[in-house]
């Protein structure tokens, strides 16, 4: 990765961490039902820069879904160096700056759905920084989500760094 843009992803997860202190809790917001997670491909991927990680991540471009929640929901699939492939299905809450894992994928089962699952901050946790990358490159702005689908997909496709938002 080119130092300036180990720096820009370095500034802008520290803004994402003033941000994401500052952002106001909405009591009366409600999580609608979250959607069966979609069939996806490892076909065409949106690859994800993830540095320091032996996976690779890509997201599948017609799972990611933006819910009246104001919730971002995707497929993102792991490579690891082996060839072995597993993926999850999840949520981006740009208000938060928090993410969820609806299910998770096994190759020879399929989906199986999460326990419990809980919302966890993006900044803080040891491996969702794919999670990260998505809300810092398409799915979120500011603390508002992308305006469309379309939007997401198309950033996700041609990160820019941004240094007004937190992501």
């Amino acid at each position: 990765m080119r130092l300036d843009r180990f720096f820009a992803l370095a500034l802008s997860i520290a803004g994402f961490t003033a941000h994401a202190q500052l952002a106001p809790i909405d009591p009366d917001w409600r999580e609608v039902e979250a959607p069966p997670a979609p069939a996806f491909s490892a076909e065409g991927l949106i690859a994800l820069d993830t540095p320091r990680s032996a996976l690779r991540f890509g997201v599948a471009p017609a799972s990611v879904a933006l819910g009246s929640d104001g919730i971002v929901r995707y497929v993102v699939v792991a490579t690891a160096p082996s060839g072995a492939v597993n993926a999850m299905y999840e949520g981006i809450r740009c208000k938060t700056g928090e993410y969820k894992v609806y299910a998770r994928h096994n190759p020879g089962s399929g989906w199986v759905i999460a326990k419990d699952p809980q919302w966890l901050p993006l900044q803080s946790a040891p491996m969702p920084r794919h999670a990260l990358t998505i809300a810092r490159t398409g799915a979120c702005v500011g603390h508002g989500t992308a305006s469309s689908t379309a939007k997401i997909v198309s950033d996700l496709r041609a990160p820019v760094a941004r240094f007004d938002q937190p992501q």
